[in-house]
């Protein structure tokens, strides 16, 4: 009988998450999320380095995931902070981790005029297409017809307006010079996702501006469905409203070879 190989590690957690339970709801891709960041932050070796601003939402603990530096916002106030941060410390990285109702609606003044000025931070914005700590209600994000707990009917455009797409939105903005949307509903994308984000993170490093990378996400929880539906709502619903793709990327970023 043949001896068998001995096991080998095939994964193990990155430096940058700590070894602390989750506290996201089953199929919540939030998870996901951190970990492409803090690989990516590994594989840079910019862990020591890294100052991460998380504001009110979903996101409000993510300090007690990431092994670096954090810092908690009020709600929409991350990339103000953030502005305050890299000045003050321009030799750090500095990135905000937002949700859709945080960044796109009480957040939207800050994250436009950050774009605007061409800060040189980066953003990750997760967009689960509803409010997801708060209850589930309408978010700038949530797709025409979508039910929540504010629009039990569905979302009614005519009453309520047509969702926001902030990574078309930012492209447009002199100052942004990376701004891409990605999705996290199945291996290729997750892995497409990590480049995107090693990207807007070796924007930064280079002094190129301001740059986003949106994250569709799921929330299990809030949309009603199992963890395994909602990663197929992702590819059939949202996709459909939010296309993946790079709607800005400069000329200087173009030619980094990542």
């Amino acid at each position: 009988m043949a001896t068998p190989a001995p096991p080998q590690l095939v994964y193990s957690r990155p430096k940058s998450l700590s070894d602390t339970p989750t506290t996201y709801c089953p199929g919540c891709t939030h998870g996901v999320a951190h970990r492409l960041i803090a690989e990516v932050l590994d594989e840079m070796d910019l862990r020591e380095r890294t100052i991460g601003v998380a504001p009110v939402g979903c996101s409000v603990f993510a300090y007690y995931f990431f092994d670096f530096d954090f810092v908690e916002a009020a709600h929409g106030r991350a990339p103000a902070m953030a502005t305050g941060i890299k000045r003050v410390l321009p030799d750090r990285i500095v990135f905000t981790y937002q949700g859709d109702g945080d960044l796109a609606s009480i957040g939207m003044g800050e994250i436009m005029h950050v774009a605007a000025r061409g800060e040189n931070i980066t953003v990750v914005f997760i967009n689960n297409a509803i409010y997801g700590m708060t209850g589930g209600q309408m978010a700038p994000t949530t797709l025409p017809g979508q039910k929540t707990t504010s629009s039990p009917l569905g979302r009614d455009v005519e009453q309520s307006g047509f969702p926001v797409r902030m990574a078309e939105v930012l492209a447009t903005m002199e100052g942004t010079g990376y701004s891409v949307r990605r999705s996290l509903h199945d291996p290729k994308n997750v892995r497409l996702a990590k480049k995107a984000i090693r990207t807007a993170f070796e924007v930064q490093v280079r002094g190129l501006g301001f740059s986003i990378v949106e994250l569709l996400s799921t929330c299990p929880t809030n949309w009603g469905l199992t963890p395994r539906q909602s990663l197929a709502w992702v590819e059939e619903h949202m996709i459909p409203v939010y296309p993946i793709g790079d709607y800005k990327v400069s000329s200087s970023i173009a030619e980094l070879k990542i």
